[in-house]
Formats: C-alpha cells, structure tokens, sequence
C-alpha cells in the first residue's frame, strides 16, 4: 500500500509510533437498475493488503477538505467520478499496525455520496478489485464500514459522532 509522501516524512522523524491522521470513508451510492426504488447498490473495492471489502477509504492530504478527498479517492481507487451528499459520521479509528510496524489512528469523516459517471475498475495497487454490490447483499466486511453503509443509507440528517 502506497503511503502518501508527508506520512512518509513524518515517518522519519517519529519511525512506527503513533500518528493522528485525518481519515475519510466515502460511502457511493448508485440505483439498481434492476430493481427501480429499490434498495440501491454501494461502490465496494477488496483491499490488496488484506483482502477486505471497503467503502473507498483515503487519508486527507495536508490543508485538503476530506470531501475533496473522497472525490479525489473515488477517482484513483475505482475510476469514478462522484457528488458527495453529506456527512454521516465522524469516527475515532485505530490504532491500526501495519505489516511494516506502522502505528496510526485516524479521525474518519464517513460521506453519502453518489455515484455520477463511469464503470468502477482498480485504479491503483491499493485495491484487487472494484465493484457494485446490493445494500441487501453486501460482503463480510468490518463493521465499521457496515455501520457507515447504514448510516448512509439512513434519510436522516444528524452527524453520527462515534
């Protein structure tokens, strides 16, 4: 998994500790159309490094607002243009270690957003695979991704603070 370059900075100066990151899930959202008025579908990719199904995930790049990440994400790990909808949450996520000892936790801002144009395909090494699913089929995956996908989904508008 490619780290981005002032992650690797910091990383030489403070090695495996921990690091405080900002964080953005974005939770995409398209019709079925199989299924008009249905439950709609949600933009998934299978992670490289483990194998996992996510929403399309990102750390927020220095003076970057993290709905211009998820835009941004959205292109390079699955070749999609989208429209962020709103805030769903605002989560605590970590500590998590990487293969390479890397510690970080992560304030994650979880978004609704809607699918605009194109077909999902891998855009980068991060992920092995990038496709539609069901919201009523969805695969194993964290709960925390399956409470953004709820949250998501809900039509209500107040801020999930967890």
């Amino acid at each position: 998994m490619p780290i981005p370059e002032f992650v690797a900075r910091l990383r030489e100066h403070v090695g495996h500790d921990p690091l405080w990151l900002p964080g953005m899930s974005a939770v995409i959202l398209k019709d079925d159309p199989q299924r008009p008025g249905g439950p709609p579908w949600v933009l998934l990719v299978r992670r490289s490094d483990d194998g996992s199904y996510t929403p399309v995930t990102g750390i927020v790049d220095p003076a970057e607002h993290p709905a211009r990440t998820a835009v941004r994400e959205a292109a390079e790990e699955a070749c999609v243009q989208i429209r962020v909808e709103r805030l769903v949450a605002v989560r605590v996520v970590g500590p998590v270690t990487y293969p390479n000892g890397d510690v970080s936790n992560y304030l994650d801002h979880a978004f609704r957003c809607r699918w605009v144009s194109g077909d999902p395909v891998v855009g980068d090494d991060e992920s092995t695979e990038a496709g539609w699913w069901p919201t009523d089929g969805l695969p194993p995956m964290l709960a925390r991704h399956e409470e953004a996908i709820r949250l998501a989904l809900a039509e209500d508008s107040d801020v999930f603070f967890g």
